[in-house]
């Protein structure tokens, strides 16, 4: 319990930018929490997508870096924060409890269990999603944001974190590239899928923007199969 507990609040999950030395002058964007609550309708459908954004919930928020304790040796790939595959519910709980982080909502789907998570130390994460496929761990997924970034820090930014994954697991398979401006919010999706022995990994970028607001997200996604 102790040893989880460690790896939980001192993994690194990427590299930061700011360990890049690639790090911009902030532009500040003028959204505000209250003006994403009325978008929150029109966003839902990506969840079905690739379940970049939860339900009720909008966000991510990408650091950038690997550790090798965190993808494991050779072909395994592990999910992060020190967990395994196939953990129990009891245990990722009492892992997360003891990390002080909260599970804000636990929403089942057909056969499957997922849990929204705040709270958990690491740079910029916003949220963490886990899933539970017959009350074991089958997929981890981070979600990040950065508020006060521009769409060239965002490029910048997935460039950098595909181009890490390329060289550590092999060119990614470009599995999404749309735009969908059949609303009046304009909704972009950009994704990346890496096989690695058992384990699926998924790199993807979603903004919506309706006038002059915009919302931008990246998302790493890792799934048992």
């Amino acid at each position: 319990m102790n040893r989880e507990l460690t790896e939980l609040k001192s993994l690194r999950i990427l590299p930061t930018p700011e360990a890049m030395g690639r790090v911009r002058p902030a532009i500040k964007t003028q959204t505000t929490q209250s003006n994403w609550k009325m978008n929150r309708v029109n966003l839902n459908r990506t969840r079905s997508i690739r379940q970049i954004l939860p339900a009720a919930l909008i966000g991510l928020y990408l650091c950038m870096s690997c550790a090798p304790e965190a993808f494991g040796a050779g072909e395994e790939l592990l999910p992060p924060f020190g967990f395994r595959w196939n953990d129990s519910m009891a245990h990722v709980e009492t892992v997360l409890h003891g990390a002080k982080a909260k599970i804000i909502s636990r929403e089942k789907k057909e056969n499957r269990e997922i849990w929204i998570v705040e709270g958990l130390v690491h740079p910029g994460l916003k949220r963490t999603l886990f899933t539970f496929k017959e009350r074991s761990l089958i997929e981890v997924e981070l979600q990040y944001e950065y508020p006060d970034r521009t769409i060239e820090w965002y490029n910048q930014r997935m460039g950098e974190i595909r181009k890490y994954f390329d060289e550590k697991y092999g060119t990614g398979k470009l599995v999404s590239r749309s735009r969908d401006t059949d609303t009046d919010v304009i909704q972009t999706l950009v994704g990346y899928q890496w096989m690695v022995g058992a384990t699926m990994l998924e790199l993807f970028y979603f903004s919506a923007q309706k006038g002059a607001l915009v919302y931008r997200t990246i998302s790493v996604d890792y799934k048992a199969l």
